[in-house]
């Protein structure tokens, strides 16, 4: 029988239901932990078994503070699940360090062991690696100061995202200063008490803006709004951050914080970094002069004489080279992509493609009245396979970029995945670069679930290394550049499905400007991996030397880039994962047919043997099961300097 989803509390009781959620859970866990460790079961699968129910019970308690700090419209609930977290991470690094626990595992007899099968013998290397990182061998003065970092990060990266999240700035415009907005925007935003336009830094009023308003000095205001959130509070909390867990890496045995990083990743170690860094910037470099010489021609009949293009104003002129060059107007563009419209396309893109239906669930408790809720089924019937939730507007409170998050990871007849999409997009008309976030988006919801059917909760979901996560993502969005595809839901208010050329022409602007782009992603990557094998004291100075290395634009005096860089909580020094993960995107892509990318043969293959299996094989194994052969730097490499 497939197990029942998870009942979310109403509003008016959350933040109990949260603390008691966190207690009984926390309790359970600890029992099981204690049953482990003095009776364990006599057999090595069923020592595996017991060790996977408590990390489903306490992985699960993680998941829904984390999503609920996000997302709950409620502060005093999203204060609560914050405390969950750090509560979580505490018994993750009590459980990790006990050495009875790991006794339990270490012991194990060889006859049982070897006669494991291929996941469960996976799972074993898996949990002692697991152990040993955390310090479990370590005297007992540096286990207790592991556990002091441990849970001194896990505050640090709390403070780091709720700072970021609710640091929201606004820049004022009088209506005339708005001249090139669009017409629904501007409708959107009427003037204040003092005849003024407030432009925050979320992005559906900070991203137009910097593309359609022509006063630069308003482009240039709501850049540096975005550029400063965070600061100066951040700073201190990331330069404390870098150098616990440079610490915490030390005292486990490793050189430095990337190098433990890695060891778990696909590139396997730190000083590969770089190395893989440098390799993009230098395969970029050609295409990125190209394309800057035109960018910064059409910039010099505006400002003669300038030597470069600010990124204050990179967004505005490259959509006048899409208008100018290319033919691509995005304001018309925008109009065949109504909110509404592109959510349905996107559900049913996705169904035909990976055989899936999406069934409303109209009776859900959700965190706020714009969730929408569906249950996922087999196309051709069967049992529910999981629950995805979809919060995808802007509000005060709420995170601010586009991620996944797991609400529940599913094991097969123990518990339904569920994930949540948490966006912050229009509820009108859509820029196309927001519908190929949502359906890049999308991607990670769509691996979460059908990678939630299997035995254990360890490979369960989007459990593969860090450094390949996001190349299923990369990939989808292919469909939503595909004109076949668009047509399906990209109408205008006549009903007028996009036209096919006016799709050739965006697909030609947005080639435009991919080195320079994979330039500016380098720089990002440099930031996420220096600032952490470096910890320098004085970080915006260090942004500076970074900037004038890789990113295609000049640095902007007296901001702060870093203090609001998400990634740095998360993806600490391995923010080179986007770009790893893309070539191996563009591998993948290349196996399907440009002309049918709904084949049915392929995109099955994809599905069983790349998304359902999780975690439970290595990334590099489960591309070379779906194309034959080993990944390849190729495909991309073309794709970069077409």
């Amino acid at each position: 029988m497939t197990p029942a989803p998870l009942a979310l509390p109403e509003t008016d009781n959350a933040e109990t239901w949260v603390k008691e959620r966190t207690s009984q859970t926390l309790t359970h866990v600890r029992e099981l932990a204690e049953q482990l460790r003095s009776a364990p079961p006599s057999q090595a699968l069923e020592v595996l078994k017991a060790w996977d129910q408590l990390s489903l019970e306490l992985g699960s308690l993680g998941g829904l503070a984390g999503l609920l700090a996000n997302v709950h419209p409620v502060e005093a609930v999203r204060t609560a699940c914050e405390d969950t977290e750090v509560e979580v991470d505490r018994l993750r690094t009590e459980l990790t360090q006990d050495r009875a626990l790991y006794q339990v595992f270490a012991d194990l007899p060889a006859d049982q062991t070897d006669a494991l099968d291929p996941l469960a013998a996976r799972l074993l290397e898996k949990t002692l690696q697991d152990f040993t990182r955390a310090g479990v061998d370590r005297d007992d003065a540096t286990r207790a100061r592991l556990t002091e970092i441990n849970e001194r990060l896990t505050e640090l990266n709390l403070e780091f995202s709720r700072v970021t999240r609710d640091d929201v700035r606004i820049t004022t415009a009088t209506p005339e200063q708005l001249d090139g907005m669009p017409a629904d925007w501007l409708e959107a935003h009427p003037v204040n008490g003092q005849g003024l336009v407030e432009i925050t830094t979320d992005y559906p009023d900070a991203l137009p803006a910097r593309m359609f308003v022509k006063d630069p000095a308003i482009r240039r205001a709501v850049t540096i709004a975005g550029l400063e959130r965070g600061w100066p509070h951040n700073d201190a909390v990331l330069k404390e951050m870098f150098a616990l867990r440079h610490e915490l890496a030390t005292l486990v045995g490793y050189e430095d914080w990337p190098a433990f990083d890695a060891e778990v990743k696909m590139i396997g170690e730190g000083r590969a970094i770089p190395e893989f860094i440098d390799k993009i910037a230098s395969a970029a470099e050609g295409r990125m002069k190209r394309d800057l010489e035109v960018l910064l021609d059409r910039y010099e009949r505006d400002v003669p004489g300038a030597s470069a293009v600010s990124a204050a104003d990179a967004l505005y002129y490259e959509e006048l080279v899409r208008q100018e060059k290319y033919g691509v107007d995005s304001q018309v563009v925008r109009t065949y992509f109504d909110f509404a419209k592109v959510h349905q396309g996107l559900l049913d893109v996705t169904g035909r493609l990976f055989g899936l239906r999406y069934e409303p669930v109209s009776d859900g408790v959700t965190w706020h009245e714009d969730v929408t809720v569906f249950d996922v089924y087999p196309h051709d019937g069967g049992e529910r396979l999981g629950r995805i939730y979809l919060d995808l507007h802007p509000r005060e409170g709420k995170y601010k970029h586009a991620a996944q998050f797991d609400l529940a990871p599913g094991v097969k007849g123990r518990q339904l995945p569920e994930g949540v999409l948490v966006c912050n997009f229009s509820r009108g008309l859509m820029e196309h670069d927001h519908v190929v976030t949502l359906f890049h988006e999308f991607g990670h919801l769509i691996h979460h679930v059908l990678g939630g059917q299997g035995e254990w909760a360890r490979f369960s979901g989007v459990a593969t290394e860090w450094d390949f996560v996001e190349a299923p993502s990369q990939m989808l969005e292919e469909w939503a550049w595909d004109a076949d595809v668009l047509q399906t839901f990209a109408t205008n208010d006549a009903g007028e499905p996009i036209p096919a050329d006016l799709v050739v022409r965006m697909r030609a602007a947005d080639d435009f400007g991919k080195g320079y782009h994979a330039r500016q992603q380098m720089f990002y990557a440099a930031i996420s991996y220096w600032f952490h094998k470096e910890q320098p004291e004085d970080l915006t100075k260090r942004l500076q030397e970074l900037q004038a290395a890789y990113s295609p634009y000049p640095y902007i005096d007296g901001t702060h880039f870093f203090a609001n860089f998400g990634h740095l909580g998360g993806y600490s020094s391995g923010y080179y994962t986007y770009m790893w993960s893309l070539v191996i995107a563009k591998d993948l892509f290349s196996a399907f047919d440009r002309e049918n990318l709904f084949d049915p043969e392929v995109a099955g293959r994809y599905r069983d043997l790349v998304l359902a299996r999780g975690g439970e094989k290595d990334a590099a194994d489960l591309v070379a099961d779906f194309l034959g052969r080993p990944y390849g730097f190729d495909a991309y490499a073309a794709w970069l300097v077409a």
